[in-house]
């Protein structure tokens, strides 16, 4: 990649780390769910492409399936991806945890602001990209895109058998939650120290990032932004591929 297609860092270039070595298991035998095909394209190209569509992203890190790196490499240079953008492939580990960690491990020393970004929400738009890297240009430690829910959430002590009734402990004020999604947004060196600090009982890398009492802040997620997780996940994404092919006339 020449001098003059690389984007301009500002203050601080961007990185992005896309965990891909899960199996996808809520959607069935076969292929690991970040190889799954949607519209005819594995769900990992279409959230790399959504990644490298932001001319702040230099760099996407694939961490692939242990045993897999070849065959993501292999899918990677088959697939139209921006020129002004560079990619890299690292092989995973057992965790998502210890994927990101790993992906963290093969970030070159420039790069000073990392997305980490599920490979499972292929569709999130390049405004919501943009907004979590502005966050973190502005002085934010970790940032999240979040959406406020639509459903009544309640606490329930969890059942010891499966599909047992479950008791209502609390109700929690809806106003005050959010459904929280990626790409997540971090100045680099705080990513890297809650990783070496954190133990494994975590969700997300933001919840990492909390447990050092860094402020974690909240940015409008978007509603194409969905984890494709069921099967009925991927007949939505795939009408929002053919909305969005119709709205742009191809």
């Amino acid at each position: 990649m020449s001098d003059e297609s690389r984007p301009s860092p500002a203050s601080n270039p961007v990185a992005a780390v896309i965990p891909a070595a899960g199996r996808g298991v809520r959607l069935g035998p076969g292929a690991p769910k970040a190889l799954r095909a949607l519209n005819g394209t594995p769900m990992l190209i279409h959230a790399v492409r959504a990644l490298a569509a932001s001319r702040h992203v230099a760099l996407v890190i694939v961490v692939a399936p242990p045993d897999g790196a070849a065959e993501v490499k292999s899918l990677l240079d088959a697939h139209a991806l921006p020129d002004r953008t560079d990619f890299l492939v690292v092989p995973g580990g057992d965790s998502r945890q210890e994927s990101v960690r790993l992906g963290l491990d093969a970030l070159p020393p420039e790069y000073g602001i990392v997305l980490v970004h599920d490979a499972a929400r292929p569709l999130v738009p390049v405004d919501t990209v943009d907004a979590v890297i502005e966050a973190v240009r502005d002085g934010a430690a970790a940032v999240v895109p979040a959406l406020p829910l639509a459903d009544t959430v309640k606490e329930v002590e969890p059942a010891a058998e499966p599909d047992a009734p479950e008791p209502v402990v609390a109700t929690p004020e809806r106003a005050r939650l959010r459904a929280v999604q990626t790409p997540q947004g971090f100045d680099r060196a705080t990513l890297v120290r809650a990783h070496e600090s954190v133990g494994d009982q975590v969700t997300d890398d933001a919840s990492m990032v909390e447990q050092l009492g860094v402020t974690v802040v909240a940015v409008p997620g978007h509603e194409e932004a969905f984890k494709v997780t069921r099967p009925l996940d991927l007949v939505l994404a795939e009408a929002v591929l053919a909305r969005r092919r119709l709205n742009d006339g191809f």
